[in-house]
Parts: C-alpha cells; structure tokens; sequence
C-alpha cells in the first residue's frame, strides 16, 4: 500500500481565537461573551473548502461554542462531518480533578449530541492535555460511553506530550475497558520525534517539508492531521500579551494556512475518524469473519 492509497483523519478542533491555551492568563473564562466571536463565519470557510475537495472530517466543537451556536454544530453534522467533543471550558486535562474533568466532558458531551440528535462518542483535550500526570482521564471517557481519544501526543513539550508513547493507532486498556488512542503524527528526525500533524507546526513548516513528513508517516500507517477555525483568519483581533511565545505560535504564517491547506487536501486522502477506525476493525474481524465461515461450513 502506498501513502496515496490510505485513508487518514482530518479534523478541525472549533474553538474561537480568544480561547486558546496560550492566552489563559489574558483571557478570563467569564469574559468570553465579551469577545467578538469570529467561529462560525472562520468555520463556515472551512466547511466550503472540504465541500471543494469533497472531503468529510471529525469537527473537535468546544461545549462552549456548541451551546452557543447550536446551528453550527447541526451545520456542520448536515455537511455529512462527524461531531466530537473538545471539552466545554477548555481547562487542560492535568489542571482538573478527576471530578471537574467528569463534569467538563458531560457537559460539552450532552449540549453536542443534544444539538444533532446522536451520540458522541470522540474526544480531543485540549491541547493535547492527556500526559503522564492525567492518564486516569482514559478511565474517565470509557466511563461515560466515549470509544476514541485523540489527545496524546508522543513528543516532549512544554505544555503537553508524552514522549515515547506509542505513534500509530492502538487500544488501550483502561479499569473501564478499552478505548482507541488516535494519536498526532510525528517523525523521527536525528534521533528526535518531530511533531508534524497540524496547528502551528503546519504553518511553521514550509509545505514541502509537511507533505514530505506526512508522506513517511503514511508509507506505515493513518495519521491525524488537525487545524482551528481562527488559524486561517489573518485578520482575527490580536490579544494583548507579553508571551512572546504564545503571540509567536499563535500568529505566525495565518495568512497562508488556507492555501498550505488546498494543497494537503489535494495530495493525501481524507476522512472522519470514525472512518479510519472503522477499517481498521474490519481488517481486525476478517481473520474470525473466515474462521466463523468455516465453522459454519463445517456445521
């Protein structure tokens, strides 16, 4: 199988510019409303370059935006996407209590499925907020009824990561029961995991040097790339801070994020997460489909 052959998950984590992580200490939570939100108009952009590449995705909605624009969600469910869940509040996942985290999840998990009517069953911390120190939060989603996680990513960094996690798709086994673990792609690049699945490292990297990374990644397997909704407005309100790395990551390269897209879209093949996994249970089913078969020959 060549890398033009597998089918990878593309996802959109749908929270407003003013939300991030990075701007926590700028941005209080009970100021939100008081933001000119820029979600749906940024979204709807995203939605229309899918349609043009005729591709369907996992669309990460933060509760808090769902609430507020149930419309979206239902939009973005009526464009044949599939709704997960990106927390309510995004709080990182190792900031909480078992206790909070429990509340975060149901709550973003009821106001989604209440806006389209099915379960929800996918989730993504935010930024990527499922390390070492909040493992137990696996327990939690299996738990209340979620059957995939999209939060580890096998990297050293700062604010999130688990270096030497495992790369590719795989169950993990919680006192729960088990959950997939989707995780971001990385490559290995003089003897280091260099992260290549998104966000501010897809708009850092000049395209080619994605394509490439990407194009490795899939030579062994799916990966899941992800983008924001506000990563392709140049023209969002700039948030007042003294986090030089923070304004770095969050504005480098934001008018050029739309473009880089087009071009990921038109080189790889994409589809929603449920997808992927979805083969990937197939394949795990053939070997006992035929021995079952045989069984029944036999008979």
């Amino acid at each position: 199988m060549t890398y033009r052959d597998r089918l990878n998950a593309f996802t959109v984590d749908v929270e407003d510019y003013f939300q991030v992580s990075g701007f926590e200490r700028n941005v209080r939570r009970e100021d939100w409303d008081d933001y000119a939100s820029r979600v749906v108009g940024n979204t709807g952009r995203l939605l229309d370059l899918l349609d043009r590449h005729e591709v369907k995705g996992t669309f990460f909605v933060l509760g808090w935006v769902g609430r507020r624009h149930p419309e979206l969600v239902r939009r973005i469910h009526g464009r044949g996407h599939e709704i997960a869940s990106h927390g309510f509040w995004h709080r990182l996942v190792y900031d909480q209590s078992p206790e909070e985290f429990r509340r975060d999840v149901v709550e973003s998990r009821d106001v989604l499925a209440d806006a389209i009517g099915e379960r929800i069953d996918v989730y993504r911390a935010p930024s990527f907020s499922i390390t070492k120190r909040s493992l137990w939060a696996l327990d939690v989603l299996v738990e209340e009824g979620f059957r995939v996680d999209s939060s580890v990513f096998p990297v050293l960094h700062d604010r999130y990561g688990i270096p030497g996690a495992q790369r590719g798709i795989h169950r993990v086994a919680t006192s729960a029961g088990a959950i997939w673990e989707f995780p971001m792609p990385t490559v290995r690049l003089a003897g280091r995991s260099v992260p290549v699945g998104g966000g501010g490292y897809f708009r850092l990297y000049p395209i080619g040097w994605s394509l490439r990374w990407l194009a490795r990644v899939n030579r062994e397997r799916p990966f899941v790339f992800y983008v924001h909704p506000w990563e392709i407005d140049p023209d969002q309100p700039r948030i007042p801070t003294r986090g030089l790395l923070s304004r770095a990551r969050h504005y480098v390269n934001l008018a050029s994020t739309e473009r880089k897209l087009g071009v990921l879209l038109a080189r790889f093949r994409f589809g929603r997460i449920r997808d992927v996994i979805g083969r990937i249970e197939e394949e795990d089913a053939r070997p006992r489909s035929r021995a079952a078969a045989s069984d029944d020959v036999a008979v």
